[in-house]
């Protein structure tokens, strides 16, 4: 299920900040004094080559409502104009709440002060992002320059109970501390060197020192696995139970809280009947109800319906009002769907469950912050399987990826368990491309294709596509196509199945590639690997920081057709080696296949190529095999750039001689 909105303001200043690195002003209305040995500073202290250093990062954190108020103060040294450039203009994003009392100042070489004019600081909306009430701020601070310091402060509101407090920016901090109220309790993560001391007037700090530039690498953990960062709340963490009693006790107080929307009437029972029909397996059974609430019940979250609509909705208290009105919020639905299956037999649970795009959830932590997410479980058999109606792009039998391979509690009015959810297999992701193809004497190529995507692959191109028109989609998709194959030219763009639940999401369009294949006399050197031509290695470093993390398992299957010009042929028929790997366990990952066949008469060539990556749930690798990883994908690179000759028959040149074409 979609996660809750609880988490999303603390979690999008958190992955804004750190990527952005752009820290937040505040309280101190006070600058501090200049010591004459940080202006004097000629190399950064961290890391040897960094263009600018954090010198310290100070905040304040005060109980304000049913969250807090953060004071921030930051002093920046410059040393390199790239340092200028990246650093001496500040932006940040903010969800909701208020960010004010922003003030800036530049300390140049020679001590003159430079200060920020209110005037030069703009706040505006978000545009793309309205529905969500984003805001930007942003600001350019005076006369930066190699050598300067620049610092800067502002106060910012957090309304949720639980707060994320990072450690770490796009530059390396010799010095972050976080002043913290004793009546906030505190959860570190990622962070060994933490110095916690305690401070005058019922207050403590926490401090690191030394803390490294964080690294977007590709393929990488969620920012929560590998950046430092507190967590704190004045509710406070149960550090005093034991996991096992934390987690009883918190199952009963969410099956409470839930048991009135998963209430079995006569309405529901009749309801669960009439939509099962003549289902005669439980897979079945459990088959038409999913359906039925996906596609009977209107779902008062996704945006699709009208303002009248919206104003006219009424909170739903039972699923007989769901069924009656024919209308609900997610998590309506998916009571629904537990209250059609408990009437039809099943053993059916509530369950909470982490978002593991966020954070890699463990059950001996006691504290519910993670669990944001929620799902149906269904016992099957021996086994629980998890379900979730109200997303409306997601298969039959799939979660969304961000709710598969987490800890989900199930939970009861007795007892309360955990349960890992399944990762789905690389076959119900599948990207499936079609090309056919003309190839001209001169190496240029033309034809038409299409892609059908299908499982997590589909669910996130129909978000991505879902609120723009046609038109738009056409834009986005030529742009996409763009990126990899500059020199192409595109047309008849289509993108089909954008709204539809169930089909394919397919994307259609016709090619135009001059000098696709390189002529050398009376040969033609072909890729024959249409749909990787143009892409680059997918891990092009020889070092890695982080551990490597798929989203999730995935598959392709690509089908080439390419009629050959007049007069030639393929001179020798050859295709890329087949290639697998396999885990420590001896357990297959990843397998890649490609075969050549010359098809009509030898006037054209077919391509086959699949390849499968993520077998047995493989997708999280540790930092000390990427040398292995890297040359896997490598090696598949290497394959996908396999050239075919082709041969121009005696005949054939020589009427080209003659013509001179």
């Amino acid at each position: 299920m979609k996660p809750s909105s609880r988490l999303i303001g603390s979690v999008l200043v958190l992955v804004i900040s750190l990527i952005a690195a752009t820290p937040v002003l505040a309280g101190i209305n006070e600058w501090k004094p200049v010591d004459p040995a940080q202006l004097a500073q000629k190399a950064p202290q961290v890391e040897k080559d960094a263009d600018a250093e954090v010198i310290f990062w100070d905040v304040r954190v005060r109980p304000e409502g049913d969250g807090a108020a953060l004071s921030h103060y930051i002093r920046i040294k410059i040393f390199t104009e790239r340092g200028c450039e990246s650093q001496g203009k500040v932006g940040f994003t903010h969800l909701g709440g208020k960010l004010g009392e922003v003030a800036g100042r530049t300390i140049k070489v020679s001590g003159q002060i430079l200060e920020l004019r209110p005037s030069d600081i703009f706040n505006r909306p978000v545009a793309q992002a309205r529905k969500l009430n984003l805001e930007s701020t942003s600001f350019a601070l005076p006369g930066v320059e190699p050598g300067a310091i620049i610092e800067y402060r502002w106060r910012e509101e957090r309304k949720s109970p639980f707060i994320y407090l990072q450690f770490q920016k796009s530059i390396p901090v010799q010095s972050v501390t976080y002043h913290l109220p004793a009546q906030m309790r505190y959860r570190a993560f990622n962070m060994p060197g933490l110095y916690i001391k305690t401070e005058e007037k019922n207050s403590y700090s926490a401090s690191l020192t030394n803390v490294p530039a964080y690294y977007i690498e590709p393929y990488m953990p969620p920012s929560g696995m590998v950046s430092p960062w507190l967590l704190i709340s004045r509710t406070g963490f149960s550090e005093f139970l034991f996991p096992s009693m934390f987690w009883q006790e918190f199952g009963r107080r969410v099956y409470e809280e839930n048991k009135s929307g998963m209430k079995v009437g006569d309405e529901v029972r009749r309801a669960a009947v009439a939509a099962m029909g003549d289902a005669a397996t439980p897979e079945k059974k459990i088959e038409r109800l999913f359906e039925f609430c996906r596609s009977k019940i209107k779902n008062v979250d996704d945006g699709a319906m009208t303002e009248a609509e919206r104003a006219a909705y009424k909170d739903n208290k039972t699923p007989a009002d769901t069924l009656k009105r024919g209308v609900g919020s997610n998590k309506d639905i998916n009571l629904l769907f537990a209250a059609l299956a408990t009437a039809a037999g099943f053993d059916t649970r509530y369950a909470v469950l982490a978002d593991r795009s966020k954070v890699f959830f463990d059950p001996k932590q006691t504290d519910f912050f993670f669990l944001d997410c929620y799902d149906i479980a269904v016992r099957m058999g021996q086994d629980w399987r998890f379900f979730d109606p109200s997303s409306t792009y997601v298969p039959f039998c799939m979660l969304r990826w961000q709710e598969e391979g987490t800890y989900a509690l199930l939970v009861g009015p007795e007892q309360s368990v955990f349960v890992k959810t399944p990762l789905s297999a690389p076959e119900k992701s599948l990207e499936k491309r079609a090309a056919a193809l003309r190839l001209h004497e001169d190496g240029a190529l033309e034809g038409d294709v299409r892609v059908e995507y299908t499982g997590h692959f589909a669910a996130g191109l129909k978000v991505y596509y879902g609120d723009e028109s046609p038109e738009g989609r056409e834009k986005l998709l030529r742009e996409e196509l763009k990126k990899q194959i500059g020199a192409a030219e595109f047309s008849d763009i289509r993108v089909e199945n954008v709204t539809d639940p169930i089909k394919p999401l397919a994307c259609s369009y016709h090619v135009s590639i001059s000098g696709y294949a390189q002529r050398t006399g009376k040969r033609l050197f072909l890729r024959p690997a249409f749909f990787q031509y143009g892409e680059k290695a997918l891990f092009p470093t020889s070092e890695r920081r982080h551990p490597i993390y798929f989203n999730y398992a995935w598959s392709e299957e690509d089908t080439v057709t390419i009629e050959l010009p007049a007069g030639f042929t393929l001179d020798i028929n050859s295709a890329p080696e087949p290639l697998t790997a396999s885990n420590a366990s001896k357990v297959q990952v990843s397998r890649y296949d490609a075969k050549v066949e010359i098809i009509k008469d030898g006037r054209g060539i077919k391509y086959n190529r699949s390849f499968v990556f993520g077998g047995s749930g493989s997708i999280l690798f540790p930092t000390e095999s990427y040398a292995q990883l890297k040359q896997v994908f490598d090696a598949i690179h290497q394959r996908d750039s396999h050239t075919l000759t082709l041969r121009q028959g005696e005949l054939a040149a020589k009427q080209e001689d003659k013509t001179g074409h």
